[in-house]
């Protein structure tokens, strides 16, 4: 058997979220049936990561094992023509058995977009969420540097997580504002975009940071009030779980060794 690897870009939209669901119409649905057209065989893909209904992805990796002689080059261009238009992959790769697109990734960058003019921006309705009050964008800044680091991110995920632990170490956690020609950040107005890259995230985590950290840009927390957040590991003390069509999985990182030097597309 052969393991193939994909690097896959989607608009969320229109779906249940990554991972297969009995409800079907999922992304994971979407790419298995395209494999199966193109070489009669029911495979189980793997992804990096299981983005929620509504999340968008630039650099989603999954896997799959296959018996099928199609050369890995080809594999992008034949699944393209048979996926609906918001689903693409932009490459293929084969390689090691033992390669997991969950267990082996390394670190993971997410990035939320928020856009805090006073009108929405009609063509990016289902990618940036609208905040039509400004924002203290420096506020939000001095709040996420209390998320660098390991910590127990127990106050930043979902009461539903399973996972056995909270722990995570976050890389980095920024904000860059793109003001355009009639915001300012001293106005608090403009598209601002948080981005996350850890070594993992839990269910919901970087929602729930996005929904904590609009509430310091609102002045209704002090930045402060991130590091009292974490340490009380408790869900009750942060903010609200952001929108879901906010956030895009940017890119997956894997140790050198596995040969995925890819750059995720539009980045």
């Amino acid at each position: 058997m052969r393991n193939i690897a994909l690097l896959v870009s989607y608009d969320g939209s229109g779906y249940y979220g990554f991972q297969s669901q009995p409800g079907g119409n999922t992304v994971q649905d979407k790419l298995e049936e395209a494999i199966f057209m193109l070489s009669g065989e029911r495979v189980k893909l793997t992804g990096s990561g299981r983005t929620d209904a509504g999340v968008h992805a630039l650099g989603q990796v999954a896997n799959f094992y296959t018996s099928s002689s199609i050369p890995a080059e080809r594999w992008a261009i034949a699944l393209n023509s048979r996926l609906p238009g918001d689903i693409v992959v932009h490459a293929a790769l084969e390689v090691a058995e033992a390669f997991h697109a969950r267990r082996c990734a390394v670190r993971k960058t997410y990035r939320y977009a928020i856009n805090s003019f006073r009108f929405p921006d009609v063509f990016a309705r289902q990618r940036v969420f609208h905040h039509p009050a400004p924002l203290n964008f420096a506020a939000m800044r001095e709040g996420l540097t209390h998320l660098l680091g390991e910590h127990d991110f127990t106050s930043f995920t979902s009461p539903l997580s399973t996972k056995p632990h909270h722990v995570r170490t976050l890389y980095e956690a920024s904000l860059t504002v793109d003001t355009g020609k009639t915001g300012s950040e001293a106005s608090g107005r403009g598209i601002a975009h948080l981005t996350v890259t850890g070594n993992g995230f839990l269910y919901n985590m970087v929602r729930i940071i996005a929904g904590t950290i609009l509430q310091v840009g609102e002045g209704k927390r002090p930045p402060s009030a991130i590091a009292d957040i974490l340490a009380a590991r408790s869900r009750a003390r942060s903010g609200p779980t952001a929108v879901p069509y906010g956030l895009t999985m940017c890119s997956v990182a894997y140790d050198p060794a596995w040969g995925l030097d890819w750059t995720p597309p539009y980045d």
